[in-house]
């Protein structure tokens, strides 16, 4: 090993996920909506931070921004992000990739 080369990786890592479209996002999105109502501890520290209850979620689920805030929900807590990643066999990368996309 050459001291004075630079350090060029062997195994390059592979690009993030890519979300090529809104809709691709909202499904993401979705899915987190999904995850999120299916745990009763998750879904009511949701509501409390949120303030949205489950009536407005059904209203409000066809909004991108709403669903734009579900995902920083999952992502703002990192346990929450990967047990959903898991849930929904995405890459741990996938959410961000989706907010991103949406307003």
């Amino acid at each position: 090993m050459d001291p004075f080369k630079p350090y060029a990786p062997q195994n390059r890592p592979q690009p993030g996920p890519a979300i090529r479209s809104v809709e691709e996002a909202e499904a993401v999105a979705l899915k987190a909506i999904a995850f999120i109502a299916s745990d009763e501890e998750l879904l009511s520290r949701f509501v409390a931070l949120t303030g949205c209850g489950t009536d407005d979620i059904r209203q409000r689920i066809s909004d991108l921004g709403f669903l734009g805030g579900v995902l920083d929900f999952v992502l703002a807590d990192e346990p929450t992000l990967l047990a959903f990643a898991e849930a929904a066999e995405l890459a741990p990368e996938t959410p961000m990739a989706a907010r991103n996309r949406l307003p």
